[in-house]
């Protein structure tokens, strides 16, 4: 078979999968992707995929948006709360599998996702109303897009926070490079460039989420946030601050990564992935010999772009992060691990993706460069 053919076949199957991802989007319309509602003086976000972990699709950012810019202008609503439902997850990602069919195809949805999705991302940080996102459950890479830019965060016992993309040849987006540099030391750089997960009551300790409720609480934690009389941020505050000093499950256990902060603040502060890898093996602990483990696995196009991510990160307003991040995301629609690491971990599932370049001394500072290059009038315009 000719190289023309092939590549056509494989164009033409890559679109018929596109067709059927997103027929299933819009024929799973019977039970609504997400449900909009007003519960007295409340606006209430409920994301609807219980089957696959609440995932983030296009047609659900273009719902919620509308609406929450409609509840942060309109005076008969004081607060915004965002749930998802199943038991098993806040929202466990953006539907990915359906952006890399789109981007093999040539298919616009590669750029329209990612553009509304960090306008949305963009419209939580500034909202004018408190914002409180329940992340009862799986909460990760688009679910924390969701969520940590709000006003109020609650986590649960239940809660599962990790931003994976260097696991996949992406990179911690959402505004991952916001609000990830602003964790105490280098906190945030670790969870970027390994992946580690972080369960329960860390996750408040971490400073991803403002508070930790009791998953069986959280029903009246509803309730009662819905019920409030023209409330302040204050008064939402000392509601989620009672709830908060009621959970005492797993109060008693330490932060996971206590007895390793000083080691992270000083094996990962260096001035490239090289350093910290040498800060590694050089250090020979269980716990560094663990973590280099981790990154030998990732992306070293994707471990390089999110170190630089960070490190301007640190010093942005969100808005230009998310214009910096929606230039790294095409990007990665441009070139080629963002597609393996999805085939490897999400299609195939044989958790053995084979990176290009495979080795970090291969990725050269210039096309790391590239990625941050301004797309001009394609620009993410906020």
């Amino acid at each position: 078979m000719s190289l023309t053919v092939l590549t056509h076949a494989c164009r033409l199957r890559s679109l018929y999968r596109l067709q059927r991802i997103q027929g299933h989007m819009m024929s799973s319309q019977a039970e609504p992707d997400i449900l909009l509602d007003k519960v007295g003086r409340a606006g209430v976000i409920t994301m609807n995929r219980p089957k696959v972990l609440n995932a983030l699709n296009l047609s659900m950012i273009r719902q919620i948006y509308p609406k929450l810019k409609k509840w942060e202008q309109d005076s008969e609503t004081d607060i915004v709360i965002i749930k998802g439902v199943g038991g098993k997850a806040f929202c466990a990602g953006g539907d990915i599998r359906a952006v890399t069919e789109a981007g093999k195809v040539g298919d616009s949805l590669a750029q329209d996702f990612f553009r509304e999705e960090y306008i949305l991302n963009n419209a939580i940080g500034t909202c004018k109303k408190p914002y409180i996102a329940l992340i009862d459950g799986i909460t990760m890479g688009g679910g924390v897009g969701l969520s940590v830019h709000g006003r109020f965060r609650v986590a649960t016992e239940k809660t599962l926070f990790a931003m994976p993309e260097t696991a996949i040849g992406l990179f911690p987006d959402v505004g991952g490079g916001y609000f990830l540099p602003r964790l105490r030391g280098k906190l945030g750089l670790f969870l970027a460039l390994t992946g580690f997960r972080l369960k329960g009551r860390d996750v408040q300790r971490a400073g991803v989420a403002t508070h930790f409720v009791e998953s069986q609480k959280i029903p009246d934690l509803e309730r009662e946030l819905v019920e409030l009389k023209s409330p302040s941020a204050e008064d939402v505050s000392r509601v989620l601050d009672s709830y908060q000093n009621q959970s005492t499950l797993g109060a008693d256990k330490p932060f996971i990564l206590q007895k390793h902060i000083s080691d992270i603040d000083r094996l990962f502060n260096s001035s490239s992935v090289e350093g910290i890898m040498e800060n590694l093996k050089a250090d020979g602990s269980e716990f560094a010999v663990k973590q280099a483990e981790t990154l030998l696995r990732m992306s070293p196009m994707s471990l390089k772009i999110t170190f630089k991510q960070l490190q301007m990160g640190a010093s942005l307003s969100l808005q230009d992060v998310l214009v910096m991040e929606y230039r790294l995301s095409q990007a990665c629609m441009r070139g080629y691990d963002f597609y393996e690491g999805v085939r490897a971990v999400l299609v195939d599932k044989d958790q053995s993706p084979k990176w290009k370049p495979s080795t970090l001394s291969e990725v050269s500072e210039q096309s790391v460069e590239q990625c941050f290059s301004s797309l001009g009038e394609k620009d993410l315009a906020l």
